[in-house]
């Protein structure tokens, strides 16, 4: 292991480093991703560095005193196999203190994250394709509800609150959200954003499979005529169901895996995953 290895903290202004990295190891993510993770905890982007180089990232994000996510985990090429990593990801895992983790694993990184204490949850498999074109059908602007009901749906599948992320992932530049508003309350919403190729949907959450197509239809729409990514939780029937409906294939998929107990959450809702970054 080199000895000359040093790890701080990136700043917001190097923070899309990580962004480039995932780009080139063909994770694809959004073009807004970095500016918006940073709102959620500033410190929680590290870097190893060798002779004043990059040479390894991880994002370990603490959303509240309870939990945290682990994202953007990667080595450079050429220093894999020599224990930076390690390094790293010991100093990531110090960040979150006694909180719960979450992540999704890679295939090649299942075996790891295992023996360092992280438990299988389920499977998130990633979607593609170019769908028909969509529709805004009976869909409204997402700008136009008050932001405490989506806070209130997010809150139902995710384990942990994260108003300041979703207040900036809501407004970024490029990203667009549709929800169905009905009876006087939020049957389902969802935000679309451009990334390195094509479009991602997430999160996309819905009380029903008819409310999660008409959501899908309209962002598509939002989207263009350009390819959509859709990352759907594998225990959702119904949502690996749109995804096949609208001539999407899978690609590629990650286990979502947690170290500690979790606030309880729900799958049933959720059609379409926000990030594999940052849950």
């Amino acid at each position: 292991m080199p000895a000359d290895i040093s790890i701080r903290a990136l700043n917001r202004a190097e923070i899309g480093l990580t962004v480039q990295w995932a780009a080139a190891e063909g994770w694809n993510p959004g073009h807004a991703d970095a500016a918006c993770f940073a709102t959620v905890d500033a410190g929680g982007f590290l870097l190893a560095e060798l002779d004043g180089a990059p040479a390894a990232v991880i994002s370990v994000v603490n959303y509240d005193a309870r939990f945290a996510f682990l994202g953007f985990y990667i080595v450079r090429p050429d220093l894999r196999g020599q224990g930076i990593g390690l390094r790293l990801w010991q100093a990531g895992l110090a960040h979150a203190g006694e909180r719960t983790i979450g992540l999704d694993g890679v295939p090649a990184q299942q075996a790891n994250y295992s023996r360092q204490g992280f438990v299988f949850a389920h499977r998130n498999i990633r979607f593609a394709g170019t769908p028909e074109a969509g529709e805004a059908g009976d869909t409204v602007d997402l700008a136009s509800v008050a932001f405490e009901a989506v806070a209130m749906s997010d809150a139902r599948v995710f384990p942990a609150p994260r108003a300041g992320f979703l207040k900036a992932w809501l407004t970024a530049p490029g990203h667009a959200g549709r929800a169905v508003w009905r009876e006087g309350r939020l049957k389902g919403w969802g935000v679309v954003r451009p990334a390195q190729a094509g479009w991602k949907i997430g999160p996309l959450i819905a009380e029903d499979p008819e409310t999660a197509d008409v959501l899908f239809r309209a962002l598509r729409a939002a989207a263009g005529s350009e390819a959509i990514v859709l990352d759907v939780p594998e225990p959702n029937a119904a949502a690996l169901a749109l995804a096949r409906r609208h001539g999407l294939s899978p690609v590629f998929e990650t286990a979502r895996m947690y170290r500690g107990s979790l606030r309880p959450a729900t799958l049933q809702p959720l059609f379409g995953v926000t990030s594999f970054e940052l849950g």
